[in-house]
């Protein structure tokens, strides 16, 4: 997978910006709020549909857009063909296309282009809140499988519905127990997909973590993923158990729910720990020792992806490297030179293993205006 070029317009302090003739590394310099961020956000929200960093659409357009609107654009090539993708993001919403073709769902268009990003913030996956780790999951589930962004969707409705009712059931003598088992049964359907996706992708994730693990620490330590699901055991896959488990579950704990007004099962409560040596990395573990968990979840990803649809992601590296050791910053550069096409940012070089990033593209950013 090889992005040929980009194109943004009005994206966040882009006001028109084309690179053309991209290489496999491309450095992206230049001192903070500049737009180096902004430029690896623009890839990973043509692949997401989404920024990793806000949840409001409104901040990726520029104040002065005429139309209201930003742009991105790219040609990417894939194993079986060139792709043109188009993300247009406005007040009104959303429209991706493919090749000149609207897709009627954002779902359809995700996975055209598969990306891994890798941030200082993604050291909050080991340490953070349960919501950081289920978004990793969530994000990087729905790139390879786009039936997970699909029933992950179709939950969160459910879940909404479902907890306004809970809301409205609240101190009234009448149950309300037929509607909200037609919203159980939704919010089961849907539940179960996305627990079950999340273990099979958990178990391949292990196997490639581990083994990258090992090798970053020299044998040294041993890294383990534990599934944390709020029903069923973790091992558990077949649905038919999974539902029925889960809709006991809603059964067991429905008086809890009316009285709290929210649902307190299913996999928006769900959790991933990390474990280095048996001893958990979340609260035993060092801040170097996270940050090397960190890097064999991202390392893996990439080798993950791979398995999945046959070809290498891109990788985006925002203002990581300089804050890897020397032996850590070899390791992650030795894993996508010859292999995945990246783009890394830094205030300058000389943050870098510059010896190792021989033959790299630079670019200078400067108030949203690039020069090569």
């Amino acid at each position: 997978m090889f992005v040929h070029n980009i194109t943004l317009r009005h994206y966040r302090n882009y006001g028109s910006l084309q690179l053309e003739g991209l290489g496999d590394v491309n450095l992206i310099l230049g001192q903070n709020a500049q737009g180096k961020t902004n430029l690896v956000e623009a890839l990973y929200c043509l692949a997401m549909t989404k920024s990793h960093r806000t949840s409001k659409d409104r901040e990726l357009i520029s104040f002065d857009a005429p139309d209201g609107a930003a742009y991105i654009e790219a040609e990417v090539r894939r194993k079986y063909g060139d792709l043109k993708l188009e993300l247009t993001l406005s007040p009104q919403g959303k429209k991706a296309k493919i090749n000149g073709l609207e897709q009627r769902r954002l779902s359809e268009f995700v996975g055209s282009l598969n990306v891994v990003m890798f941030a200082p913030e993604d050291l909050e996956i080991v340490k953070g809140t349960p919501g950081v780790r289920r978004r990793f999951l969530d994000m990087e589930i729905g790139q390879v499988q786009p039936s997970y962004l699909f029933h992950l969707q179709q939950y969160q409705k459910v879940l909404l519905q479902r907890g306004n009712l809970l809301k409205q059931l609240w101190g009234k003598k009448e149950a309300g127990g037929d509607m909200l088992e037609i919203w159980d049964a939704q919010l089961a359907e849907h539940g179960v997909k996305i627990v079950k996706k999340r273990k099979q992708f958990i178990k391949k994730l292990q196997v490639w973590a581990e083994e990258i693990h090992k090798g970053i620490t020299n044998g040294g330590e041993e890294l383990k993923l534990h599934y944390l699901p709020s029903f069923g055991e973790r091992e558990e896959e077949d649905e038919a158990v999974l539902l029925d488990k889960f809709m006991l579950k809603l059964s067991q704990t429905r008086e809890q729910e009316i009285r709290r007004g929210m649902t307190l099962t299913g996999p928006h409560r769900d959790d991933l720990s990390f474990f280095i040596n048996g001893r958990e990395a979340s609260v035993y573990g060092s801040q170097g020792q996270q940050r090397t968990t960190a890097l064999s979840l991202k390392l893996a990803e990439i080798e993950l992806i791979h398995e999945e649809i046959g070809e290498y992601p891109v990788l985006l590296l925002d203002d990581v490297l300089s804050e890897l050791d020397p032996y850590r910053q070899t390791q992650l550069i030795e894993t996508f030179q010859s292999k995945v096409q990246t783009f890394i940012t830094a205030t300058g070089i000389e943050s870098l293993n510059a010896d190792k990033l021989k033959g790299a593209i630079q670019y200078r950013v400067h108030s949203g205006i690039i020069e090569s």
